[in-house]
């Protein structure tokens, strides 16, 4: 099996780091492309796979062909490599806001088979969670295969088409939303006090903790947040504070419109 990525970015790199440390592919079985030499020589030395500037030698030779290229240079990449595809090829856009039906429309051969996922950027640190749907033509087991290699750099799931807003919503773009806590609850611990570079570990570490209660205890996180709230105690004087501000809420105003906007690329 080749799999083949046109754009060699970080998103790209990152699935390929995780590909090949979990050994789902071997490095003499990845092929990339990139517009720049630098960029392909660094991919090349640090993974040790075949690099090209050309994207229609990447797209002959794949068995799996990954869009890695930003959302904009779809109409130009696409045109330039629908007719080098092969038939029995299996095609995965990255890409927010690309439905199958523009991706079938752009490549104009119905015959392809399609698959759109949605990484989001913690794959960096291979901690990615990736949202995956595909096209009538694509069989169970392609999407089963498809999701192998995205659970390589964090959790995958198969959601149908009509849910990859509302992933981008709560992963695609949620780390930004995450970060932006992470910041909150940092100032608030150097206000106290803390030392800047400290309370951010404190903050991030909290955060990755809580998060992994969630995933591997399977407890509500209502549940869990019970457990933190003492009666009378500090944590829900300032779970008190945060419903009157409106936290939840917010948050929930905030991956509403993130949804509403991909659903209007």
């Amino acid at each position: 099996m080749k799999v083949g990525f046109i754009g060699l970015g970080n998103m790209a790199t990152a699935m390929i780091g995780g590909m090949l440390a979990k050994g789902m592919v071997k490095p003499e079985e990845v092929i990339g492309s990139s517009k720049t030499d630098d960029t392909m020589q660094k991919v090349k030395e640090r993974f040790n796979i075949a690099t090209v500037p050309d994207n229609r030698t990447v797209a002959e030779a794949a068995d799996i062909l990954i869009l890695a290229v930003k959302p904009l240079l779809f109409p130009k990449v696409i045109a330039e490599i629908r007719d080098s595809v092969r038939a029995k090829t299996l095609i995965v856009s990255i890409a927010a806001g690309r439905s199958l039906s523009y991706l079938k429309e752009a490549f104009g051969r119905p015959e392809l088979k399609i698959v759109r996922c949605m990484p989001n950027t913690p794959a960096l640190v291979s901690e990615g969670c990736t949202g995956i749907c595909g096209g009538e033509e694509v069989p169970p087991e392609d999407l089963e295969r498809i999701a192998g290699l995205m659970g390589a750099f964090g959790r995958a799931g198969i959601v149908p088409e009509r849910l990859m807003d509302a992933v981008v919503g709560v992963s695609g773009s949620a780390p930004a939303y995450v970060f932006l806590f992470i910041e909150a609850l940092a100032d608030g611990a150097v206000a106290a006090g803390m030392p800047r570079k400290q309370a951010y570990e404190f903050a991030a570490q909290t955060v990755l903790g809580s998060a992994r209660m969630v995933l591997e205890t399977g407890q509500h996180p209502g549940e869990l947040k019970d457990m933190v709230c003492s009666p009378g105690g500090t944590t829900i004087e300032a779970v008190k504070v945060l419903e009157e501000r409106g936290f939840r809420g917010a948050v929930m105003d905030a991956v509403e419109a993130c949804v509403e906007k991909s659903k209007r690329m």
